[in-house]
């Protein structure tokens, strides 16, 4: 892996100082004080080496937040399930940095039907700057590493496997995460969010019930240890498709955190 030259953005350099600054009940969430953990993140989402489309999305996604709420650390691995282009997966790279791995779990097929966003991932991977990305050709209701993880990693997919492939497939997924796991691991799961009972069509609103991921993951052998609010959004109706113009890219999203017992 090539050695990295963080370039320290205005915004971010000024954060750390807050983070050494401000006492610590105070600060935002995911920097903690200055630590090696919240300075390896600004460096990671600061890094050059990631493209403007990515830094693009970075104040509606919150990756500052989101990383430290995951506890993707430098050497970590790690396993990025249905990762679309890779933006969640060059960040836990950049993290991880070397002696760490990060898995990209794209299922079969999918270059058919995202040959953009698969080739994007394998222009990633195939890079010197984000040498320790594996892509794993296998469906996430079965797939399998060479070594323990220490985070499984989902954004915005859950529903998908639910409504789209079945109850069954989304339970064999969180059981393919448990089992790829070591003891402790942690499982992050982050998606759009739909009202308890919502009527109607909820598959075709992309959108899923945080309970219904709860009691999956459960039922897999997962005890939930968190969530965060870093991306609700009180405001959303929850009523319409994730991709309405109206709601689109500031939906309501949960974020949960499962812990594989030890």
């Amino acid at each position: 892996m090539s050695v990295r030259i963080p370039v320290v953005l205005p915004g971010l350099a000024a954060v750390l100082l807050l983070a050494a600054a401000v006492p610590a009940e105070a600060q935002p969430p995911g920097f903690r004080g200055a630590n090696s953990s919240s300075v390896a993140i600004a460096a990671a989402i600061s890094d050059r080496d990631r493209p403007q489309s990515d830094r693009a999305q970075d104040a509606r996604r919150k990756p500052v937040e989101l990383i430290a709420f995951s506890g993707v650390t430098r050497r970590k691995k790690v396993a990025d399930v249905l990762p679309g282009d890779g933006y969640f997966t060059r960040l836990f790279s950049n993290v991880t940095g070397q002696g760490g791995r990060v898995y990209a779990i794209v299922p079969p097929g999918a270059e058919k039907r995202f040959p953009d966003k698969v080739k994007t991932l394998e222009t990633t991977a195939a890079s010197p700057e984000f040498s320790n990305v594996t892509i794993v050709r296998q469906s996430p209701t079965s797939f399998r590493v060479p070594e323990p993880l220490d985070v499984v990693w989902t954004s915005l997919n859950y529903h998908d496997l639910y409504y789209g492939q079945g109850e069954q497939a989304a339970l064999d997924f969180d059981k393919s995460a448990f089992a790829a796991l070591h003891p402790g691991g942690t499982f992050i799961v982050v998606d759009h969010v739909a009202l308890p009972g919502a009527s109607g069509n909820v598959a075709a609103l992309h959108r899923i019930d945080p309970q219904i991921i709860i009691r999956q993951a459960q039922a897999a052998g997962f005890t939930l240890e968190s969530r965060s609010d870093v991306l609700a959004n009180p405001s959303d109706p929850h009523d319409k498709p994730v991709f309405d113009p109206s709601i689109r890219g500031r939906t309501d999203q949960v974020v949960l955190k499962f812990r594989r017992p030890a």
